[in-house]
């Protein structure tokens, strides 16, 4: 079992250029799949074909020592999942998945939580939180906060809760601290946003997106699919703008995303605001990734932000002794 004082001294490496494996991934993403983004609308058809395929490519087969298991916590169903190195003596991590709020699920991010259990050595929970537009705001916040809190009722300690959001992921890991925090509950030991959504005016992703063209995300798209998720709710409403949100008692928060993301500003103004709130913030920028490439475990990038998140999610909070 990895102990924080093991964890002190690793340090991560950002490479200055991308790698050969990662060019490739990001022009065919530039050249094929952003053109497919380009004018898409979170409904009808299209939306319960792009959930049907997103869940479907979660389905891989995982390591054979991996185990998974369906769980509901609260109200909320979804799928913890354990890689063969990780121990619940080290922790838990709730893991908030990413999909504009609108697909994704416990079945599309196995992957990804599989990575996060094994860097992390530790079980890894997948909540299967409702989607807009059927379910707009504040139906996946309040699962988010539903299943946090089932994992205190069960005894897990907030110490030995660590918390991940991808993408649109990380708005719902942002809101869930800010929840925590106005309903005085204690807060996880520690915080991983990786490329985050947590504009929802999304004020800023055109012009972002003029100076370095996105890969992947379209502004346009992800500005649809922010307003299916507010639905009549305001991007002002104090619970949604998480970014002026009071920070001061946030745990530390390691926040990684891409030079080319149109949603890079999200992740600078979130580490002004945390830092500017006293807490410790480790943001990393890395050169020309597509949204979310730590999902990508053949690349080297992934590995190394992977390998780094494990660290950094590890040395914060306690373990059982």
């Amino acid at each position: 079992m990895v102990t924080p004082m093991d964890e002190e001294n690793v340090q991560v490496h950002v490479p200055d250029a991308p790698s050969e494996r990662s060019v490739q991934l990001t022009n065919f993403y530039r050249s094929r799949v952003r053109p497919l983004v380009e004018g898409w609308e979170p409904r009808g058809v299209r939306l319960h074909a792009l959930r049907a395929i997103t869940d479907a490519s979660g389905l891989v087969r995982l390591s054979r020592s991996a185990t998974t298991w369906p769980a509901r916590h609260g109200s909320v169903r979804g799928t913890w999942l354990r890689a063969r190195q990780a121990h619940a003596s080290n922790g838990v991590v709730l893991h908030l998945h990413g999909g504009g709020f609108v697909f994704g699920s416990h079945r599309s991010h196995r992957v990804l939580a599989h990575q996060i259990s094994r860097n992390t050595e530790m079980p890894v929970f997948l909540p299967h939180y409702r989607r807009a537009p059927e379910d707009p705001f504040p139906a996946a916040a309040d699962d988010c906060l539903t299943a946090y809190r089932e994992l205190l009722d069960q005894g897990i300690e907030p110490g030995r809760i660590r918390v991940v959001g991808d993408s649109a992921g990380g708005h719902l890991a942002a809101c869930l601290l800010a929840d925590l925090t106005r309903a005085e509950l204690p807060l996880p030991a520690a915080v991983a946003l990786y490329s985050p959504l947590l504009d929802l005016s999304c004020a800023r992703l055109e012009e972002m997106d003029s100076t370095v063209r996105d890969p992947f995300l379209a502004p346009a798209t992800t500005r649809l699919t922010c307003e299916a998720y507010l639905g009549e709710t305001s991007p002002e409403e104090p619970r949604v703008n998480v970014l002026d949100a009071d920070m001061t008692a946030w745990p530390p928060t390691l926040i990684q995303v891409s030079d080319s993301e149109c949603l890079r500003d999200d992740a600078h103004r979130m580490a002004a605001s945390l830092r500017a709130a006293g807490v410790p913030c480790e943001l990393q920028i890395w050169p020309d990734q597509i949204h979310v490439f730590q999902a990508w475990a053949d690349l080297p990038e992934a590995r190394e932000a992977n390998r780094y998140t494990g660290h950094f999610l590890r040395r914060h909070g306690t373990h059982e002794t």
